[in-house]
């Protein structure tokens, strides 16, 4: 089996090659550009897998890829060097897309050692249900390896419970797992080589759908890592383009800065699901509403929005109004998925209202106004209602909504 798998990948050398982002580390990853869904995340652009190798007197892989990507990967290592010569591991990450491959990885190079946290160190051998020879990194713990000097630094809950970063101090690399990373399939592997615009929005995507929850510990975790005092000319992460100059690093760090805080601006978004249109048209007054006093409005309908759109947008919001028809005297299954969805990543900093048509029964007013107060949000105003068409009366409610809304996030909410 070993040589097998070491066949493919010397087979494939000519085909993928490593890259060089510094003096002694290549990026040896994998990038996919099928993928669309990462667990409930809508991930449009695809992704990369990175992983990094260490040239040096004992060289050393940092994580691996995703299963089906192993043979990329070996390809990209084996282009430089032979992957038996490999002495170490450092699995920084246990999730699947990142230690999908690690065993037979071991299996080929058969390194001295691999090295994960202790939360991770559990992880794996769940993950893998078998015997594995690891090794635990402390927090804080400077170790070397060979003529290679490292720091571990432990982010636990960033975002899983064994996830950790390294910096190698020789070349200035901090090696930041799902850190600072973004789903983006790109071929320019440098992010000063992607366009600014498309990297600031998947950059708040990915922190919107996978970090918001755990916006305290990122906010500790920035201020841990000053502390550190490490001299960071790269910034490695696990998905997406490299950070390697110091003002994209600056600029990453400190959208991340902004980020954790969640201070409202005066955007409103608008969600809504509907049956016979009339729930359609309320949004759409709502909207034209909040635009009649100059604020940003974004109305997002669900039968064409994804719910980590929905929350990305929010990140960067002030209020949320959400509609619904009643339905079985419930809300709009795909209004359900969306608000059961944010629960989990608990935005904080809004205010919001809800609004709807119903036929025989309005169950679904209270439920979405308990499904909001659930998330964290603050109602504010009254909510809007119609039995079946909305009339003008019920048009000029939706209209005061929207303008109060946007009033009351211009006076500061």
């Amino acid at each position: 089996m070993a040589n097998s798998h070491l066949l493919i990948g010397r087979k494939m050398k000519n085909n993928f090659d490593a890259i060089k982002i510094s003096d002694r580390v290549y990026w040896v990853g994998a990038i996919d550009n099928e993928i669309r869904d990462l667990h409930g995340f809508n991930t449009s652009r695809g992704t990369t897998y990175n992983a990094y190798l260490i040239l040096g007197e004992k060289p050393i892989l940092i994580d691996t890829v995703k299963a089906p990507f192993f043979s990329e990967m070996m390809a990209r290592i084996s282009s430089i060097i032979e992957p038996e010569k490999i002495s170490y591991i450092i699995s920084n990450h246990a999730e699947m897309d990142h230690s999908g491959c690690l065993l037979p990885t071991i299996e080929i190079i058969k390194p001295e050692k691999v090295f994960a946290s202790k939360m991770g160190i559990q992880a794996l051998k769940a993950h893998f249900h078998k015997r594995l020879d690891l090794t635990e990194i402390k927090h804080g713990e400077k170790f070397t390896l060979g003529d290679a000097n490292f720091t571990c630094v432990e982010t636990p809950m960033l975002h899983w419970p064994d996830s950790m970063f390294t910096y190698f101090a020789n070349d200035g690399v901090l090696f930041s797992q799902d850190g600072f990373g973004m789903h983006l399939a790109t071929y320019k592997i440098l992010a000063q080589q992607n366009e600014r615009v498309i990297m600031r929005y998947e950059s708040m995507k990915y922190f919107a759908n996978i970090l918001m929850p755990c916006s305290s510990i990122v906010a500790k975790l920035l201020d841990l890592l000053s502390s550190f005092g490490f001299d960071i000319k790269i910034l490695a992460p696990d998905h997406g383009p490299i950070w390697n100059n110091p003002s994209d690093i600056n600029w990453i760090m400190g959208l991340w800065r902004k980020w954790v805080e969640q201070k409202p601006t005066e955007k409103v978004v608008i969600l809504y699901d509907t049956m016979w249109n009339s729930t359609a048209k309320m949004a759409d007054v709502i909207a034209d509403g909040v635009m009649t006093e100059n604020t940003p409005v974004k109305v997002m309908p669900l039968s064409v929005s994804h719910r980590s759109d929905i929350a990305t947008e929010l990140l960067e919001s002030g209020a949320l109004v959400a509609g619904s028809p009643t339905i079985n005297r419930q809300i709009f299954p795909t209004t359900a998925d969306v608000l059961c969805y944010l629960k989990g990543l608990k935005p904080k900093n809004l205010i919001g209202q809800a609004f709807g048509s119903y036929g025989w029964d309005g169950e679904a007013i209270k439920i979405l106004q308990e499904e909001l107060k659930i998330i964290g949000i603050k109602l504010f105003d009254n909510p809007v209602k119609t039995n079946y068409i909305p009339d003008n009366n019920c048009l000029a409610d939706c209209k005061t909504l929207g303008q109060n809304i946007a009033r009351k996030l211009k006076n500061g909410s």
